[in-house]
């Protein structure tokens, strides 16, 4: 790729930091901002990028040729803004890495199951013994990988609707769609605007390379060769993971490993052995025959009701609650099974999910914070119960994100025993 002379890399988390190092090690000059000041830039300093923490002044496009846009700002953010108007390019990490890594690339979105899918396609890599590193939304930054991996490694990239907001070039020889529901409308403002960022996935293949969809799905754009998948297509070996939604992702995976050229022995072998991800249907604990499930990257109502399925006919202690998205809570409450003992609601969203569950004529109860809800539902659990935190919304009420989340409820369980 044409390096720009200067550069300026808003949002300084683990994407932008690196991006920023990553041009500063191809040799070009590098600004780098982000709006909190107390932000870690001691890697980036030393790299000799120009860091302005605490910093969103218009002055520090000067010169700048070139904008990269970390996937949590928001595309009306000032220096975005400025940028657009003065005609700068923006574009997001992942545009970034895809043009300086230039590696045969699996692009993995979708509103859910992203992280497993793209997790269990690297496994299929792994045990066909070919080179693959998986980046994206999730775990390693994909401009991490610059200089570190052999031409003719695969990437798998997972994809978030924010960072593909800001593709131009970026075209997967296999694309990867799952499923689409609503989510991030506090973002994106409506349905259709969020439907379009995903689809953007597809728009730059050529008749070369493979657009998998789900069965049934409408038209998306591009000219990628469709290929088509659903949860009840024959696989070369049933997933250890449960649930149907994961033999959904299973079913993707496996539609997306042939397209790449892997073979059905592989796919197999990692289909029976890929354990799962972590937040994610994620046991952490067994006691006294009640089990603990961490769920707590199932951020929205979609991913809640498919971890919610996954244990339907057992009895289940949900704790849900968190952080608002914009999200209506009436299909969930409508939805749970039968076998549902109780529910315990946390964070900011209490009072919506409140509304919905009475509504709907379910029971619950008000226990504001993670510890509390964790403490009610097990003190009433039975052996057979299933205490699943499956909560349905973000976590940036009362943590970090949804990891923080899911490992302080480990946490918790772990001073049950």
């Amino acid at each position: 790729m044409k390096l720009p002379r200067r550069a300026l890399v808003l949002g300084l988390a683990r994407s932008g930091q690196s991006a920023a190092l990553a041009l500063a090690r191809r040799g070009v000059p590098t600004v780098a901002a982000d709006r909190a000041a107390d932000v870690e830039t001691g890697r980036l300093a030393e790299a000799g990028v120009e860091v302005h923490p605490g910093n969103e002044e218009e002055g520090l496009l000067e010169g700048v040729e070139l904008l990269i846009k970390s996937p949590g700002v928001p595309g009306e953010s000032p220096l975005a803004a400025a940028a657009r108007a003065r005609g700068i390019p923006i574009w997001s990490e992942v545009e970034l890495g895809f043009r300086l890594l230039r590696n045969p690339f699996i692009g993995v979105t979708g509103t859910n199951g992203k992280t497993t899918t793209s997790e269990l396609l690297g496994a299929m890599f792994r045990a066909a013994g070919r080179p693959v590193a998986v980046a994206g939304n999730v775990g390693r930054s994909l401009t991490s990988f610059d200089g570190a991996l052999d031409r003719d490694a695969w990437i798998v990239c997972e994809l978030s609707s924010f960072q593909l907001e800001d593709i131009h070039r970026l075209r997967p020889r296999v694309g990867v769609l799952l499923n689409l529901e609503p989510d991030h409308l506090d973002r994106h403002g409506t349905f259709d605007a969020y439907r379009e960022a995903k689809l953007r996935i597809f728009e730059n293949q050529t008749e070369a390379d493979v657009a998998v969809v789900p069965s049934g799905f409408g038209a998306v754009p591009g000219r990628g060769d469709r290929v088509e998948f659903s949860a009840d297509d024959e696989l070369p070996a049933d997933p250890l993971i449960p649930g149907r939604h994961n033999r959904e992702n299973a079913a993707a995976a496996t539609t997306a490993a042939r397209a790449a050229g892997l073979d059905e022995d592989a796919i197999a072998e990692a289909l029976r052995t890929f354990p799962g991800v972590e937040h994610r249907l994620e046991l952490v604990g067994d006691i006294d025959g009640v089990r603990f499930v961490n769920d707590s990257k199932a951020t929205n109502t979609a991913a809640a009701r498919r971890g919610i399925a996954a244990y339907a006919g057992q009895p289940i202690r949900l704790i849900l609650g968190g952080s608002l998205k914009g999200e209506s809570f009436d299909e969930l409450a409508e939805g749970l099974p039968p076998s549902l003992r109780s529910v315990d609601l946390i964070g900011e969203a209490t009072e919506e999910l409140a509304t919905a569950l009475g509504r709907a004529g379910r029971p619950y109860r008000r226990s504001g914070d993670l510890a509390t809800a964790v403490g009610a539902a097990a003190g009433e659990a039975e052996p057979g119960d299933v205490v699943l935190l499956s909560p349905a919304c973000a976590s940036f009420d009362q943590f970090r994100d949804y990891e923080e989340r899911g490992e302080t409820f480990r946490r918790l369980v772990g001073e049950l025993w």
